[in-house]
């Protein structure tokens, strides 16, 4: 699993996170809301340390993923992003062609055979819905498919370098409700294999799709957990304040 403990984040002398213990438990998606500037992403950045390439940023406290704090030095950081994937909010694929998407990664961490690449390719895409839609284009350009299917390559393509964790940050915000409604379906389906933790502020999605719920909110100007908890519960039975003014919509 994922677990925190007292982690926060500075940029430069401005505090984005402050002592923020959570666990992620394995198997299951775990939604992250709150208003906006309160550090959710700066939460998902930081465990597989995407912070590390932000000039003046700095993390302390501890992030122990699979029983290793991977602040520490002797952590490997290119192993880390490949056991913890990442989805961003905007589809971002590479100006190449969809099965180059897929397998510039794979020949950068090896040298499989091509008939290897070709398989791998397609059992990811097969797995996020895309196969019977890109199968005989895979030559054409990423850039040329909608922003649904582009985000869906995205996250094809994490999932060939085989991560154990998926972070994804607001991965529906950009897309139509159709395209969302496909997205959801897709991290709905992955949880049987992966661990995920997603940033969103549609609640009513988090609602849907989380098995488990954290409630950020800003503190002294730093973001803070307020509360976490199965997600039926929180929104059902909120034990603090704050929470039950976010969820009804009354504050944030």
């Amino acid at each position: 699993m994922i677990r925190t403990e007292g982690l926060s984040v500075n940029y430069g002398k401005r505090t984005a996170l402050r002592d923020i213990s959570l666990t992620v438990p394995q198997g299951h998606v775990t939604a992250i809301v709150g208003p906006s500037g309160c550090g959710k992403s700066s939460f998902l950045h930081a465990l597989n340390r995407m912070t590390d390439l932000i000039p003046g940023a700095s993390t302390s406290g501890r992030i122990i993923i699979d029983d290793q704090d991977v602040l520490s030095r002797d952590c490997d950081v290119s192993l880390l992003r490949r056991q913890v994937g990442m989805i961003f909010q905007k589809p971002n694929p590479f100006p190449l062609s969809i099965r180059q998407n897929i397998q510039l990664a794979l020949k950068e961490h090896g040298q499989p055979t091509r008939v290897e690449l070709e398989a791998i390719t397609q059992q990811v895409l097969e797995s996020t819905g895309l196969w019977g839609e890109v199968k005989d284009r895979l030559h054409h350009s990423a850039l040329k498919l909608s922003g649904g299917q582009q985000q869906r390559l995205c996250i094809a393509r994490a999932l060939a370098l085989k991560p154990r964790y998926l972070l994804l940050d607001e991965p529906c915000s950009a897309l139509d409700p159709i395209a969302s409604a496909r997205v959801e379906e897709l991290i709905a389906s992955l949880k049987r294999e992966y661990t995920l933790l997603i940033v969103t502020h549609n609640l009513a999605q988090a609602r849907r799709i989380s098995d488990d719920l954290a409630v950020f909110w800003m503190q002294d100007d730093a973001g803070v957990v307020v509360e976490t908890g199965p997600t039926n519960k929180v929104f059902s039975t909120p034990t603090n304040p704050i929470t039950a003014a976010y969820l009804s919509g009354s504050q944030g």
